[in-house]
């Protein structure tokens, strides 16, 4: 469902296939700057005070870092299905 609406809307015209490709770089850079190392200090949390920690709310910020990782995914994913399009249609000797 997705996959025909991104190549219908965005895929088909260089410029917002430009212009989304610059968006989910910028999305990308801002999801990951220090995801691993808050994800790297969480768990250092939970090993140290386990259960406690769990309660406390270390539980619910690694399932928001691990959904901020896969939102990262996700525009990377988008980042490089923009610029395999941009590239073959520069690369196209036609």
């Amino acid at each position: 469902m997705i996959k025909p609406w991104f190549h219908r809307v965005v895929l088909s015209r260089l410029w917002l296939t430009y212009l989304v490709m610059g968006l989910s770089f910028l999305l990308f850079g801002c999801g990951t700057l220090n995801l691993i190392h808050v994800l790297q200090a969480n768990l250092d949390l939970i090993s140290n005070y386990g259960w406690q920690a769990l309660m406390e709310g270390a539980f619910r910020q690694l399932m928001e870092l691990l959904l901020s990782g896969y939102a990262s995914l996700l525009a990377y994913i988008v980042f490089k299905a923009c610029e395999y399009r941009l590239v073959h249609w520069l690369a196209d000797k036609r």
